[in-house]
């Protein structure tokens, strides 16, 4: 297949560069963006070939109408990136979390709750299953960060974010909100209250999963918080469970949903996850 006119172009000022390491390090990125653009089209290639058999073509069927052999239309359904990985990203994941600054004898510096160290050590392999790989930054007080890119997803109560708060307010079905005892979460359609079980001494919790608008409009975030820091590892949890599920239903579209957790409290694993609320859709009403 010959290159479009775009791409021998940058093919050509690439050989171009003179400085061989510059040449270097500008091959190796756009062998990792082609190396990207081969993973997603081969999951979608995937997916459809996944539909046209949920469908009840048979095997033999698709071969003919795909112009390939049966063998090849063998390989495509079960080669390739699986197809809901696209819920968490198309590439690299970047991931990023709450940051508290706590003072010590040292002086103070950003920290990390012991529950977010899980959450993402769970994100993490649940990418690496897919194919992708991840990275993580710890959103400084008081609270900003990009949400205009891609492959993003966003770990942080609107307690450490006003930002996130604001983001929040685009969910018109689902939110948290603050009394004088504290965080909640709400399901405003159904007009139901869920308070976090830890404030009662009981081992579970509830967070927040959805996907959120960017502020540049050009596209969404993967969002995840819960009351307490247990909760992001709870909404993972029902991810790594559910993931395919959750995908089929709501593909990369918006969507919320709450999520409840039972934990360990020795060792802050969390045992079971189940949803409490309906998956909305804001399209849908």
């Amino acid at each position: 297949m010959a290159l479009d006119d775009d791409a021998m172009e940058e093919v050509r000022e690439l050989a171009g560069v003179e400085d061989p390491v510059a040449r270097v390090k500008r091959a190796s990125a756009l062998v990792n963006r082609l190396q990207e653009l081969v993973g997603e089209v081969s999951r979608i290639r995937r997916e459809g070939v996944t539909e046209l058999a949920a469908q009840g073509h048979s095997q033999i069927e698709m071969a003919r109408r795909l112009d390939m052999t049966r063998t090849r239309v063998q390989q495509l359904l079960t080669s390739g990136p699986r197809t809901e990985r696209v819920f968490l990203g198309t590439a690299a994941l970047t991931v990023t979390f709450g940051g508290k600054r706590e003072a010590d004898k040292r002086g103070s510096g950003r920290v990390l709750a012991q529950e977010d160290v899980n959450a993402y050590n769970h994100l993490q392999e649940l990418a690496r299953t897919m194919g992708l790989d991840s990275r993580y930054e710890v959103i400084e007080p008081p609270g900003f960060v990009n949400l205009n890119r891609d492959n993003l997803v966003v770990i942080c109560g609107p307690r450490l974010s006003p930002l996130i708060s604001q983001v929040l307010e685009a969910d018109r079905h689902l939110g948290f909100e603050r009394d004088d005892q504290g965080w909640y979460l709400v399901d405003r359609t159904a007009g139901t209250v869920y308070r976090s079980p830890m404030d009662a001494g009981v081992h579970k919790d509830h967070a927040y999963l959805g996907r959120l608008p960017r502020i540049d409009g050009k596209g969404s975030f993967l969002y995840i918080a819960g009351i307490h820091a247990i909760g992001a590892p709870g909404a993972i949890h029902y991810l790594e469970n559910h993931l395919a599920e959750l995908y089929a239903e709501v593909k990369t579209k918006r969507f919320s949903t709450l999520v409840s957790c039972e934990f360990d409290a020795d060792t802050l694993e969390i045992e079971t996850s189940m949803r409490l609320s309906p998956i909305y859709r804001p399209e849908i009403g």
